[in-house]
């Protein structure tokens, strides 16, 4: 009998109290759903086998990593308002004769019930649906789904092995926190926080303080790479300062509303915020919890979303032309031979060029230090808390621009046009190469030569167009890319050749395949003939489909996971504030407070309070905005308007299921008030 006697107890605790333990059981069932479905994608050979699957396995695997840390990280916070619950119970068996060890030996039977109906559960309807997940991840990419089921037994091994390392930690930690504690202090667990609230005025100011510098920071910054590596930055500032703020703001914003008698000697406010002002220092991070959460789900799926319902117009960027050769001469009369050739494999396909755009360039990898661009001796990368950042710099002849532009732009000797690209500025009058004496600028420019390779590359692009291009090229001659990088100068020069076709991408890739065929048969003939570089828009496509798609997969799954956690966070916390409450208003009733006035309480306490972290997200997003915007950048997606709507669209979309979620939690804290 005693071998089934705390198995049998586990069960009834969780039996009894499964108003806490349902849901958090459910919780584990989606996490490892969840996480199943992940893995099982990342290494699904029907996946890998498809164009762009090995894309979206490579974006899959880094999502394997988050989720598993954010399981961690959320079954330990959710476990928390679980084991508060039941301490009350667990002080009542020790002084009734139960040992710690005893409890102990039931929290471990508890744990056991539930991790095994967590994985059981999780990898049941992870199986069920990660055929449904694989036909979505092969739609989003782009391709024709394989309609065969299968079972990852390697994924089933990493389930198993992560939410035992889970469970097992939090049990140690149960186990941990019973022990440390005395009968008395078990029983009187739910009423821990009782005590009048002091407003921490040091620990407010400083999250005012670190929350503006956030703002500052994420509106302030101009180039699309420094947005991108104080992006991380931001974020953690913008985290310990919404804690700080809601953990010691929202006790002050108590403290004032008790101040204001006109508001606060009312029946349906008076219960509601009394309340609120004596457990908000505890709750505080709850709701900074749900706020930060809420700001994920909103910036994930949004940025995300834009991307994918973008994906042509980053494309675009990426390959402005159908077809590109990069031939590696400046030298005209050999582009030109390039052209010969190209557009005799063109016509021989019974196709005809449009759009054709040439022009010469060299391109320079330079550090850019206020007005000097440095070529020697440069740190490679990006120089956080300085303007020095490591560019695209290229070189053009002015009559080239005239000629992609229309334009008549003449310049006098040692005067220059300038283009600066992907967000950055420039304003100063004059640009120094190293080596050279001061340029003056006659202006700055934004039409820019297309070049997909620039738009796709993480740094800024800065263009000159001189008008002795002759004498620059000669000047970097003997330090020109010859197959080695050289150790003192990074130089190439270029011919750029791209042009459209009106056929498919199946006949544009034979085109390919007849120029790539002809210009080998060009380079044995003749060992002069220059090195080229082909890049087909037909060629890419489904690897960038497959890109952009993972990333909206990843987006969509890991939003799926920040929604269930905000969903749990706000249901334990209703639930477990309804049970602190539920003594008062059950002395409120007896001295006369009707059913109708404690549905006006509750909804004043939740009006006042539950609705600020979904406002504050909001903030936080649009903060966030011109930040993300430039970080976008990056990916070349260049609709602004297109992320504005879909940032908007994602907040009210989430507003929507926030105001459900309230509704139904708010429920279940006015049955157990009342």
């Amino acid at each position: 009998m005693k071998g089934i006697y705390y198995p049998k107890l586990a069960w009834l605790g969780i039996k009894r109290n499964k108003q806490v333990y349902v849901p958090f059981i459910l919780t584990g069932i989606g996490m490892v759903m969840m996480y199943y479905i992940i893995t099982y994608l990342e290494s699904s050979d029907a996946l890998y086998q498809m164009s762009g699957g090995r894309q979206l396995q490579a974006t899959l695997g880094f999502g394997v990593n988050v989720m598993a840390f954010f399981c961690v990280i959320f079954l330990f916070y959710t476990n928390s308002f679980l084991i508060r619950r039941r301490k009350k119970e667990f002080g009542l068996y020790n002084i009734l004769g139960m040992g710690k060890w005893n409890i102990a030996r039931m929290l471990v039977w508890e744990s056991l019930i539930m991790y095994v109906m967590a994985v059981l559960g999780g990898l049941l309807s992870g199986v069920l649906f990660s055929k449904l997940a694989e036909l979505a991840a092969a739609y989003m990419i782009g391709m024709a789904p394989i309609y065969r089921f299968t079972m990852s037994i390697k994924a089933v091994r990493r389930v198993v092995f992560l939410f035992a390392v889970v469970f097992g930690l939090i049990l140690i930690n149960n186990l941990r926190s019973i022990h440390v504690s005395k009968p008395v202090e078990l029983l009187r667990s739910e009423n821990v926080g009782e005590k009048p609230p002091k407003v921490n005025w040091v620990l407010a100011l400083l999250g005012v303080l670190v929350l503006g510098a956030a703002y500052f920071l994420a509106v302030s910054i101009k180039e699309p790479l420094q947005a991108m590596i104080w992006f991380f930055v931001a974020v953690m500032m913008v985290i310990a300062a919404t804690y700080a703020l809601f953990i010691s703001g929202s006790v002050a914003l108590c403290k004032l509303l008790q101040k204001n008698k006109k508001f606060y000697y009312r029946t349906n406010h008076f219960v509601s915020v009394s309340s609120m002002s004596y457990r908000m220092k505890r709750n505080g991070a709850g709701l900074a919890s749900i706020c930060i959460l809420s700001t994920m789900v909103l910036v994930t799926i949004s940025s995300t979303a834009c991307l994918y319902f973008g994906k042509e117009d980053g494309m675009r960027m990426r390959y402005p032309e159908d077809i590109v050769l990069k031939a590696l001469t400046s030298d005209e009369s050999a582009a030109r031979a390039v052209q010969e050739l190209t557009g005799k494999a063109v016509s021989d396909a019974g196709e005809q060029m449009e759009g054709e755009v040439f022009y010469r360039y060299l391109d320079v990898i330079a550090e850019r230090r206020d007005d000097f661009i440095a070529t020697h001796d440069i740190t490679l990368g990006f120089s956080m808390g300085t303007s020095n950042a490591q560019i695209d710099f290229s070189i053009v002849p002015l009559e080239d621009y005239n000629r992609l532009t229309g334009e008549q732009e003449m310049l006098e000797p040692g005067e220059v046009l300038l283009g600066v690209s992907k967000g950055s500025s420039y304003s100063y009058d004059t640009i120094t190469l190293e080596d050279w004496e001061p340029l003056r600028v006659k202006r700055v420019v934004r039409t820019l030569p297309p070049n997909g390779a620039d738009n796709a590359d993480i740094f800024a692009s800065y263009w000159l167009f001189v008008p002795d291009f002759e004498q620059y090229a000669a000047f970097y001659q003997g330090e020109l890319y010859q197959g080695e990088l050289s150790e003192s100068v990074r130089v190439s020069a270029y011919s750029y050749y791209g042009f459209d076709l009106s056929a498919d991408d199946k006949a544009q890739r034979q085109i390919v395949s007849a120029i790539c065929e002809r210009i080998g048969q060009a380079q044995i003939e003749d060992e002069a003939f220059p090195r080229i570089y082909v890049e087909s828009i037909a060629e890419e496509r489904e690897g960038f489909y497959g890109m952009y798609g993972s990333l909206f997969f990843l987006g969509i799954l890991l939003g799926i996971v920040f929604v269930f956690a905000t969903v749990l966070i706000i249901y334990y916390k209703q639930i477990s504030e309804g049970y602190e409450d539920r003594a008062k208003f059950e002395i409120m009733q007896k001295v006369g407070m009707t059913e109708r006035e404690i549905k006006k309480s509750v909804n004043s306490q939740v009006l006042t309070v539950f609705f600020l972290p979904l406002i504050t997200a909001g903030v936080h997003t649009a903060f966030a905005f011109p930040l993300i915007r430039k970080i976008m950048l990056l990916f070349n997606a260049v609709n602004i308007s297109l992320l504005i709507w879909t940032t908007i669209a994602c907040f009210l979309i989430f507003g929507f299921f926030y105001i459900i979620v309230y509704r139904m939690t708010s429920r279940a804290y006015l049955k157990l008030v009342s």
